[in-house]
C-alpha cells in the first residue's frame, strides 16, 4: 500500500468518525448555484466561495473549460437539481497556458511518462512507447485567460440545452491574492 493511499484512508477514517448530520444533506445544493473551475490543487472553491458541504455544485476539469462534459454536468445541475446561477472561474498561472494542442500531442506521441517544464519548454522524461491517440483530442488550452473565460461563458449561454434565464458569471481567481476578479465581458455575455 502506498503512503498516499494510507494517508487518504486514515484521513477518511477521521472524517467518517465525525460525519454526524452530514448524512442528512439533500441532493440539490442548498444555495442553488454551480461553479465550473479548474482542477488546479491551489484552488479551493469551498474556501474562495465560502461553501460548506451541500451548498453548491463544483465541476472541475483542466482549465475549468466549458467542455461537453462540463456542460452536461451544468445541465443536470439545473434540470434535475435546481441550480439557478452558474460561475465560470479560471485562474492566473494556469497550467493550460503553458502548452498547445501540438505540444501535448507531440509529447504523448513520444511517451506516456510524465513530462516536465524546463526553461520554458516541455521535455519528455521517458522513453516510448507513446501514442497518437492524443491527436484526436481537443485539449482546450488557453492563450488568454480573460478571453477563455468569455468564450466559455458564451459557449454555455448559447448551448441549446441551457435556458436563457440562467445567469452565468465569469471570473478569474488570482492565485497570488486569493481574489476573484470579474471578467466583465464574460459576465455581460452571461447575463
Amino acid at each position: 500500500m502506498s503512503d498516499v493511499l494510507k494517508e487518504v484512508l486514515a484521513a477518511n477514517g477521521t472524517y467518517a468518525a465525525e460525519f454526524g448530520d452530514k448524512s442528512k444533506l439533500t441532493m440539490p445544493p442548498v444555495r442553488r448555484f454551480a461553479i465550473l473551475t479548474c482542477m488546479d490543487a491551489r484552488l479551493d472553491p469551498a474556501k474562495f466561495a465560502g461553501l460548506a458541504e451541500g451548498d453548491a455544485h463544483v465541476i472541475r476539469n483542466a482549465g475549468g473549460r466549458a467542455s461537453d462534459d462540463a456542460i452536461r454536468s451544468l445541465v443536470i445541475s439545473y434540470k434535475l437539481l435546481g441550480t439557478k446561477e452558474w460561475f465560470v472561474i479560471h485562474h492566473t498561472d494556469c497550467g493550460m497556458l503553458y502548452f498547445t494542442n501540438e505540444v501535448i500531442r507531440g509529447l504523448l506521441s513520444q511517451s506516456l511518462k510524465t513530462a516536465s517544464l524546463q526553461n520554458g519548454e516541455w521535455k519528455d522524461s521517458g522513453a516510448g512507447p507513446g501514442s497518437h491517440a492524443g491527436d484526436f483530442i481537443e485539449w482546450l488550452t488557453i492563450r488568454n485567460q480573460e478571453e477563455s473565460v468569455r468564450a466559455d461563458v458564451e459557449r454555455i449561454k448559447s448551448h441549446p440545452l441551457v435556458p436563457p434565464d440562467i445567469p452565468v458569471y465569469g471570473y478569474v481567481y488570482d492565485v497570488k491574492s486569493g481574489r476573484l476578479i470579474e471578467v466583465k465581458e464574460a459576465s455581460a455575455a452571461g447575463a
